[in-house]
């Protein structure tokens, strides 16, 4: 099974670290320093579940012309979804299995506007993760889990066997036929996360000992939650009362990667 892996962040290093670590045979694309860091030192994850090392990694500046792969795992930013997009429909030799772990709803929506409903794969990470200032993948807390599944509600014998060898790897990628379902629930927090702990330049614990920024953060997550219903998405559970939750069991110092990224002066 050959695996191209777009963009080497935080997701990208985490998932493509265990795929490297069990003798898959993946290909990395990266950009300017990261590159040049991949290229001469690997990949280094460093998480409480697992310490992973990889020295010797397969990693190119650009998407490799004319080359088949069985699975394309795009973890670029939204804001760079597009012109990736036209890249692999311009080089990849055929069309592979595309899974997009881009925040909010629009990769899976161009991508069935791309290649058709039943070619799209919906993607959700659950993880807090990022790449620090030595290059190294740093994952905050225990959590790390990853759904995928047909967005039209397909099965998928391929993917779901990809999955379940994932999880053979202690990489927690699980199939899910209700991917649209999953996409909106994270969307619903993520929607707040990420504008809040950027615009307060807060945590999720600092946001979260503040009544009154608690109170807001609940009022964003329930807006993204309307918004829902007008895409007609049906949750088995009520999507509100499963983050409050959740969030109690957060790391007090977890953010969001807009947040470091406003830190780090990158673009948001």
């Amino acid at each position: 099974m050959k695996i191209l892996i777009l963009g080497v962040g935080g997701i990208g290093g985490f998932i493509g670290s265990h795929l490297v670590n069990a003798n898959y045979d993946v290909t990395f694309v990266a950009r300017g320093e990261r590159f040049i860091f991949l290229k001469s030192n690997g990949l280094i994850l460093e998480s409480k579940k697992k310490k992973i090392h990889c020295p010797n990694i397969n990693v190119t500046e650009v998407i490799p012309q004319n080359i088949s792969f069985d699975i394309i795992i795009n973890t670029v930013k939204l804001y760079d979804f597009d012109d990736i997009n036209k890249k692999i429909l311009k080089r990849i030799k055929k069309t592979p299995l595309i899974i997009p772990f881009q925040n909010g709803i629009y990769a899976e929506e161009k991508i069935k506007k791309t290649y058709g409903g039943k070619s799209t794969i919906g993607a959700v990470a659950q993880i807090s993760v990022f790449v620090d200032k030595n290059q190294h993948i740093k994952h905050v807390g225990k959590l790390a889990t990853f759904f995928v599944g047909r967005y039209e509600k397909q099965k998928d014998n391929f993917l779901e066997n990809f999955c379940e060898k994932c999880q053979n790897l202690g990489l927690e990628i699980y199939y899910k036929e209700n991917i649209k379902e999953k996409i909106w629930e994270k969307f619903i927090f993520l929607s707040a996360y990420s504008g809040m702990t950027t615009k307060e330049k807060k945590t999720i614990g600092e946001i979260f000992e503040d009544d009154s920024l608690r109170m807001i953060f609940i009022d964003a997550m329930k807006e993204t939650f309307n918004l829902s219903k007008k895409f007609l998405v049906k949750f088995q559970r009520n999507p509100i009362d499963f983050w409050i939750e959740k969030i109690k069991k957060m790391p007090y110092d977890m953010t969001s990667s807009m947040h470091l990224d406003l830190i780090k002066k990158k673009k948001t």
